[in-house]
């Protein structure tokens, strides 16, 4: 008897949470799409696994560092929008959702070594504006100061994402015959500002091969066509940015521009690139 009076309450619930549903004039989030279909296979897409790897199949390999600047027209749709808006996010905006859910990790340093406290990176990122003072009346008429506290800005990283920092090791699989790159870590750098301009700091570290799965669910722009959008995880996986090299693994452990400025700096970062090119090419004779 309970079972069926169980069974019989679920339905009247079920009935009445459709009937309201259904109400007209009712507006239930969701009612009106913004579009011509359901936009399904990004939702539901998943990453492609990276093949099995042994030590022993690298014959050769070299780990560097790039910059990417989303300044670049090229690399824009990694910048934008810095806003909040329906269906679309930038790389920052997507980083900054999973780190504070507590879905991803952040890191101080580029080894992984050293995670961010929550607490610690919540402070980093979400920035407390400081509070102002009103005068306000009491009951009695007389007069009393009154500290508000502006509401939080977790949305100030958005304009002030200055660059990011791809840590990558290339090398030589011999069961493959192949020369291949995977990405280890993104670190993301902000303009800071406080007395005076203190220019694009980097903020934190991230592990990519965990950052992959939620890479592959948000989209970014596609200028040619709209419904041929790529995602995150393609612009990364397809080498579709454009970067300097501003380290190689060496055995002084120095950036490019601890012994190259300028000019130098930059005919130094196409030397790495020209490098590794050649080596490919070198191991096949036509």
């Amino acid at each position: 008897m309970k079972l069926i009076s169980k069974i019989a309450l679920t339905w009247m619930m079920v009935l009445i949470a459709t009937s309201i549903k259904a109400q007209p004039g009712v507006f239930q989030p969701g009612d009106y799409r913004d579009g011509i279909y359901d936009k399904e296979n990004t939702v539901n897409r998943r990453y492609i696994p990276y093949t099995h790897l042994r030590e022993g199949d690298v014959t050769w390999e070299k780990r560097v560092w790039r910059r990417i600047d989303p300044r670049e027209k090229i690399n824009q749709t990694l910048y934008y929008p810095t806003t909040n808006v329906t269906g679309r996010m930038s790389l920052v905006q997507v980083l900054l959702k999973y780190i504070l859910n507590g879905e991803a990790m952040a890191f101080q340093d580029e080894e992984f070594q050293i995670p961010f406290e929550k607490s610690a990176i919540r402070s980093k990122l979400v920035l407390q504006p400081d509070s102002t003072e009103t005068e306000n009346f009491d009951a009695e008429g007389n007069a009393v100061t009154v500290k508000v506290l502006p509401p939080a800005d977790s949305t100030w990283i958005y304009e002030n994402f200055c660059g990011v920092d791809v840590k990558e090791d290339w090398f030589f699989d011999k069961q493959k015959s192949v020369l291949e790159v995977r990405i280890i870590g993104l670190g993301i750098s902000v303009l800071t500002k406080g007395k005076e301009d203190l220019g694009c700091n980097s903020m934190f570290w991230v592990y990519f091969p965990s950052c992959r799965p939620f890479f592959a669910k948000h989209e970014v722009f596609n200028t040619k066509n709209d419904s041929e959008r790529r995602t995150f995880e393609d612009i990364f996986w397809k080498r579709q940015f454009a970067s300097m090299v501003y380290k190689e693994s060496n055995v002084y452990d120095r950036n490019i521009e601890q012994y190259s400025k300028g000019i130098d700096a930059l005919l130094e970062s196409d030397r790495i690139k020209g490098d590794i090119f050649r080596w490919e090419h070198d191991l096949w004779h036509f």
